[in-house]
Order: C-alpha cells, then sequence, then structure tokens
C-alpha cells in the first residue's frame, strides 16, 4: 500500500481544491492519503527558521507513513523540501517559493523525481529556473499563486483539471506507486 502526504500552503488547508485533486490523484490509485494541517503559525520571516518550522511539522507525519510516500506540497508546503531530499522521496510541488535561494538549493539536491506546478501570474514562481530543476513542470499562463487565471471562473477550473493531468502525467512517468 502506498502513502502520500499533503502538506498545505500558509492560508488554505489541505482541502483546498489544487491540494484536495492533486491528493486524489494518488488515492485512485490506491494510496492512503494522509492530510496535514498546521497546528500553528509560521514563522513571519522566511529562510531557515521557517523551513525548519515546517521540518517540525512533517517530520513526524513522515516517520509514521511506511515506505516512500509521495509529498504534495503547495507554497509553504514546498519548503518540506528539504526532507524529501533527504529521503529521497517524490514530490508533486505546487506554487514552490522559486524566488527564494534556500528554496532552489532544497530543490536543485532532490535525489527523486518531483513536479513542480506554477504561473507566470505569481512572483514567487521562475519559470526558467524550474525547467533547470526538473524535466517535469506544469506553467500555466497568467495563473496566481492561487493558480487562477484571469477571465470567467470557468478558465480557473480548467486549470485544475490540467493540474490533474499533470499529476497522473508524471506519476505514471514515475511508476508511482511502484
Amino acid at each position: 500500500m502506498a502513502d502520500a502526504v499533503v502538506i498545505p500552503g500558509r492560508l488554505f488547508g489541505p482541502g483546498a481544491p489544487t491540494l484536495m485533486y492533486a491528493g486524489d490523484v494518488a488515492a485512485r490509485r490506491g494510496a492512503t492519503v494522509h492530510r496535514h494541517s498546521w497546528a500553528g503559525s509560521p514563522p513571519v520571516s522566511l529562510g531557515a527558521e521557517r523551513v525548519e518550522w515546517v521540518r517540525g511539522e512533517v517530520a513526524g507525519l513522515l516517520d509514521s507513513v511506511d515506505g516512500t510516500p509521495l509529498l504534495i506540497g503547495k507554497s509553504l508546503g514546498s519548503l518540506a523540501a528539504p526532507l524529501a531530499a533527504e529521503r529521497g522521496l517524490p514530490a508533486v510541488w505546487l506554487t514552490p517559493l522559486l524566488t527564494e535561494p534556500w528554496a532552489v538549493s532544497a530543490l536543485a539536491a532532490a535525489t527523486a523525481p518531483f513536479l513542480l506546478i506554477g504561473g507566470t501570474g505569481d512572483r514567487v514562481w521562475d519559470g526558467p529556473a524550474a525547467r533547470r530543476l526538473t524535466p517535469h513542470v506544469l506553467e500555466i499562463p497568467d495563473a496566481d499563486h492561487g493558480l487562477y487565471v484571469p477571465g470567467p471562473l470557468t478558465a480557473s477550473v480548467e486549470v485544475l483539471a490540467r493540474i490533474v493531468v499533470a499529476v497522473e502525467t508524471f506519476l505514471d512517468a514515475i511508476r508511482w506507486p511502484g
């Protein structure tokens, strides 16, 4: 039995649509999905202090699951990238903080494949950096940090469908679960 761990962003919990559907892709493949909720508020400062806070929040959950779980994280949750690198865990990172050097370094240290999903309208997305880090990238034109695009709401719902397809394609490519 495979496991997937969903790690939320700062503002929305693990049931936010992008995280919910990404986790559902894993569930449809037979995985047990563990949806983490933050126990408190993260430190205000970016950098090592915030990375260590995320580590403290997530490491115990990872210790409680067997095998090699898939990590699915959004924004703040992508600060679990050092744990993924250390433990050789595959990951799906939604709106990772690619403008922060420490986040890019953690992703560059990954020993397992990962998918990066972001939008060109998001100030923390860096498309060229994403493509240097991994061949698995979904870049959504004009999407903001919530992965919403301008125009009618149905256009953003269509983005959600693209995210599901990208996660399914990525998991097929890495043969997860094995």
